[in-house]
């Protein structure tokens, strides 16, 4: 039987079966025994046990996973993983250039964030900043020829990182179906953000609705992978060695 706790009016109340133990639960049933109100407020809908599991799986992968592609992006490239999706973005793009505000919603970035790393790239030479002539104060980055090559060099390492952390374990149904979750999570993120999508691509951003940088180019790019294969002048592959 679940665990109850008296309340101040001497009555018995059950405690949800999974809920939260926490001081702000704690806090929250107070402000319920006081009579407090702050408007009509939903019913919780508790995890049941398969649910929890899940989320608890799915957060382990939240955290430990990029925690391990940006350390492995440091050590091997010298970039985080972070700078690499910027850079991995910009070689995606026909002309490799980006309006700032496209670029921060392709890598799910503020303006802010984005501004100070691509400030930090364009010290190093890797991209360029321009604005925009008659636009007030939209500005464009472009991949310079060496981030260019730097994408080149850190893109076989980053791919052999997703094999080897998720991709290679995972059988064919299990891929189909991390693709069906992944498509599910995604759209119910937008569902909750209507207006976020709204700046993913522009006129002559090069951005296509629903694609983005690809693993092998004969492949069906899933959404937002941010796995490359950098493109050269007009589309085309580097030379392979």
């Amino acid at each position: 039987m679940a665990r109850t706790a008296d309340d101040t009016n001497g009555r018995r109340r059950r405690r949800p079966r999974n809920g939260p133990t926490s001081e702000a639960t704690a806090r929250a049933d107070e402000g319920s025994d006081s009579g407090e109100s702050t408007g009509p407020v939903a019913e919780t809908r508790w995890l049941n046990g398969d649910e929890l599991a899940a989320w608890l799986a799915n957060s382990a992968i939240m955290i430990s996973l990029p925690a391990a592609l940006d350390a492995r992006m440091q050590r091997e490239a010298q970039l985080t993983f972070f700078e690499y999706m910027v850079l991995s973005v910009l070689s995606e793009q026909p002309d490799r250039t980006m309006q700032m505000s496209a670029l921060a919603a392709r890598t799910a970035a503020s303006l802010s964030r984005l501004s100070h790393v691509v400030g930090r790239l364009e010290k190093r030479g890797l991209l360029a900043r321009k604005r925009i002539p008659g636009s007030g104060r939209r500005t464009t980055a472009t991949l310079t020829e060496a981030g260019y090559d730097v994408v080149v060099a850190a893109a076989p390492g980053h791919v052999a990182a997703v094999r080897e952390y998720l991709i290679d374990d995972l059988g064919p149904q299990e891929l189909a179906a991390l693709r069906r979750i992944g498509a599910a999570v995604d759209a119910a993120i937008k569902r909750g953000q209507p207006d976020a999508g709204s700046a993913a691509s522009s006129p002559g951003d090069g951005a296509v609705d629903g694609q983005s940088p690809t693993i092998h180019p004969a492949s069906q790019p899933p959404a937002d992978t941010l796995i490359v294969t950098p493109r050269g002048p007009a589309g085309q592959e580097p030379d392979q060695p």
